[in-house]
């Protein structure tokens, strides 16, 4: 799936217009010309747009409770910059300690070995020092945590003064992807391709798989499943702790794509890099599922080869139920069956437990949750979210796959399951009941009720916005990270009864200098609707009036407009998007719209993508344009557009359809040819490119590129291994054959999204004066 770059039809008129506006900061304005204000821009300069973290994203990350739950575990900078170390809070006094201090500094982006940059570029992680941590349960009255490290895995004891270093690594064979046992008695880790295990009382480490070779990997996930499966993991603990299932992926059939390192000043083997990459219609990694004993021995496989027949392509996902039974959930190539398998582990026999389809494609999520033989009256049953009603909702499943009946409906959707009390008989679990730009906890019966309309779930969360939680292990209290348009992030610990607040554990207001300093406005929310009655979502963010007088104003629209992605939503990411907000200081009106087949909107909203990539999208931009133009906002010619990654496809391509209304574009890291992405994603959304030739033609902007009138800005960097800068090259072949003007920035070091921070100055000076040239000559 591609990176969000942000500082996360036919012509139809849009109908019934609703507009809402949040309460703005206390912001006095005194400049009193566009002059004046544009000599006063020191106040707001570029690099402000590449500083991290954001301003008021400074909370606690990485939340967790002790197994005891008598303390809150979390990751925090106190100086407020990406370097966190590990802290801890008493829930009993209210006191806040520094548990875990990397010894050598902890992770930078010089001292990490090239598996671990890769794996950082598919989590999108940016943060240094500590990235995360695991508690260690091997005693009730022992408090310990294992921190992975670029040194290797150390273990610190909250009575200790000083962290262990018990396990070494280095960048010449990295100690990847540990995770602790969950008894807490091991550790398991891949290296050199296989998996590990060491035994924390002892540090004895044993290895537990063979055969690792270029190809051939054991227990790290494939590239395809960490990019777009969404599926981090190559290996899987069993609950008792006696067993590990994991993958043996194999590339062999994917032909190498070779990406060259043209900025470097040597051409030694570190000038280049191989990737196995599958591209639409070609083969994927094939690969298997087995089981071994944490003590080693022989290795039992699963009745499965993912890889090998189109029924059964992709491993989507894989857990444990009690009793040693092991799960695996299996996607066609077409993304239109999913299976849910149960296996024997001690034969590798399977049975299919359930089967999901779709017409157009089933959505892959977490909402698997296994229910405990021994405290629950439904016998080893499951939870089960399905979309099967247009929404995704939660269903209750028998040890035999059997749906009894739904937990949860209506028009709305169950996002993630937070917990399961088996006991009291309650599913915690959040959604969108109360609007798509909004995320909540709900609690509702783990029961179901035949043909009797359920009862409305009982919200826990207070205040609008946005609401992440974690719950403690006794189903008592919950963390709440609650954040909004009006609102930076403030971490609270919650009654799970009533949702009452018992205490903070951090709060911020918004009397913060660099907010202060900066005037920034929270963007308005606007509802509008298509011409055949589809409700958008959109975000204006205006200049000060009093500065830049009365519009019309020329408009930039940052644009993302893929699947799995939300941009317009009642969150302080949309108040501090730096790069909005740094134009709208300069007198540019900035407007962002979520069109059909984004995310959190149900899957007949989101379906609208099918084979239509490139057309709805851009239909959907064109309706929030004209709207503009219409409401006196903007005019047309006058209208810029931004985006990167899917953005970047879009931008593009809606100032090659739509020359009238869209006066120039930056395309950032632009897919421009769908032959050229991987299979996972592409053939979710546009069948395979043999089956479906024209389907890949219309929606390559290479194909609209004749139409184009307006400028273009390419930006990309050039060891990309996501979207290839082969995109971009093909492209301005294009350009160049049908005789149209480009310009192109490049970074010859850089990947899918910048990292460095000189590049990403450069990128935004660059990008600013290119919208000078081509939006705001008057200016």
């Amino acid at each position: 799936m591609f990176g969000v770059m942000q500082s996360v039809d036919e012509d139809t008129e849009p109908k019934n217009l609703k507009r809402s506006r949040p309460p703005p900061y206390n912001m006095t304005v005194t400049h009193s010309s566009v002059a004046q204000s544009l000599d006063d821009s020191f106040l707001f300069p570029v690099e402000e747009i590449v500083q991290y973290p954001l301003p008021g994203y400074v909370a606690p990350t990485l939340i967790t409770f002790s197994p005891d739950d008598s303390f809150i575990t979390y990751l925090f900078s106190p100086d407020s910059t990406l370097n966190k170390k590990v802290f801890a809070f008493d829930i009993k006094t209210c006191k806040q300690e520094l548990i875990f201090s990397p010894p050598d500094g902890g992770l930078d982006e010089c001292n990490i070995s090239p598996e671990e940059k890769l794996r950082r570029e598919r989590l999108r992680e940016r943060g240094l020092g500590v990235t995360r941590y695991e508690w260690v349960k091997m005693s009730p009255k022992k408090k310990a945590i294992m921190v992975p490290l670029p040194a290797g895995i150390y273990i610190q004891d909250f009575l200790g003064s000083t962290p262990e270093l018990k396990l070494s690594s280095k960048p010449s064979s990295p100690i990847m992807d540990p995770h602790l046992s969950p008894d807490g008695s091991m550790v398991a880790f891949v290296k050199d391709g296989e998996l590990h295990v060491m035994n924390l009382t002892c540090f004895e480490v044993r290895q537990l798989t063979v055969g690792a070779s270029r190809n051939i990997s054991h227990g790290i996930a494939e590239y395809i499943a960490e990019e777009e499966m969404d599926r981090k993991n190559g290996y899987w603990w069993s609950l008792d702790s006696k067993y590990i299932a994991f993958t043996q992926v194999d590339t062999s059939k994917i032909p190498p794509f070779r990406i060259m390192h043209q900025g470097k000043s040597s051409i030694g083997s570190d000038a280049q890099e191989d990737h196995a990459y599958s591209f639409a219609g070609t083969s994927n990694a094939i690969v298997r599922l087995g089981v071994v004993s944490v003590f080693g021995g022989p290795i039992t496989w699963m009745d499965l080869l993912c890889g090998e027949t189109e029924e059964e392509e992709y491993l989507a996902r894989v857990c444990w139920m009690h009793e040693n039974i092991l799960i695996a959930q299996i996607l066609n190539r077409l993304h239109t069956k999913l299976k849910i398998l149960r296996f024997d582990i001690k034969t590798g026999q399977r049975k299919v437990l359930l089967v999901e389809e779709q017409d157009s494609w089933v959505n892959l999520h977490d909402c698997f949750t296994p229910l405990d033989k021994s405290m629950s009256k439904y016998s080893g049953g499951f939870i089960w979210a399905s979309e099967k009603t247009g929404f995704r909702h939660l269903y209750l499943h028998d040890g035999h796959g059997t749906c009894l009946g739904p937990i949860t409906e209506g028009n709305w959707m169950v996002e993630q399951i937070a917990g399961v009390n088996e006991a009291t008989g309650l599913v915690y679990f959040t959604g969108t009941l109360d609007g798509p730009l909004e995320s909540h906890l709900y609690c509702t019966k783990l029961t179901t009720t035949g043909n009797t309309p359920l009862e409305p779930p009982t919200r826990l969360t207070q205040g609008k916005g946005k609401h992440v939680v974690v719950l403690d292990h006794r189903m008592t209290r919950f963390i709440d990270t609650h954040d909004s348009l009006n609102s930076p992030p403030r971490v609270l610990l919650c009654s799970l009864n009533d949702g009452s607040v018992i205490l903070p554990i951090f709060e911020q207001t918004l009397a913060i200098p660099r907010i202060q300093r900066l005037h920034l406005e929270a963007p308005e929310i606007v509802e509008l609707q298509t011409g055949d009655g589809a409700l958008l979502y959109g975000a204006l963010y205006k200049p000060n009036e009093a500065i830049f007088g009365p519009p019309p104003y020329k408009t930039m629209i940052i644009v993302y407009g893929g699947p799995s992605v939300q941009l317009v939503c009642d969150s302080w990411v949309n108040t501090v998007d730096m790069r909005a907000q740094y134009l709208r200081s300069r007198g540019i009106l900035v407007w962002k719209l979520d069109n059909r087949g984004t995310a959190r909107r149900g899957l007949k909203f989101e379906a609208s993508l099918k084979y239509n990539i490139g057309h709805v999208d851009a239909d959907d931009q064109l309706v929030g344009a004209k709207w503009l133009i219409r409401q006196g906002l903007a005019r047309a010619g006058e209208i810029g557009l931004y985006g990167w990654s899917y953005g970047g496809f879009l931008s593009a391509m809606s100032l090659a359809r739509f020359p009238d209304i869209y006066g120039c574009a930056i395309s950032g890291a632009p897919v421009t040819a769908w032959d050229g992405y991987d299979t996972f994603y592409t053939e979710k959304y546009m069948g395979l490119p043999s089956r479906d030739p024209e389907v890949y033609e219309k929606s390559s902007v290479i194909h609209h590129v004749n139409k184009m009138t307006g400028r273009l800005l390419i930006v990309h960097g050039m060891i990309d291994e996501n979207v290839h800068f082969r995109h971009t090259a093909r492209l301005v072949n294009a350009l160049i054959s049908a005789g149209k003007t480009y310009e192109l920035l490049i970074f010859p070091n850089e990947r899918h999204m910048p990292r460095q921070h000189r590049d990403r100055i450069y990128m935004e000076e660059r990008i600013w004066e290119f919208i000078q040239r081509n939006l705001c000559k008057v200016i």
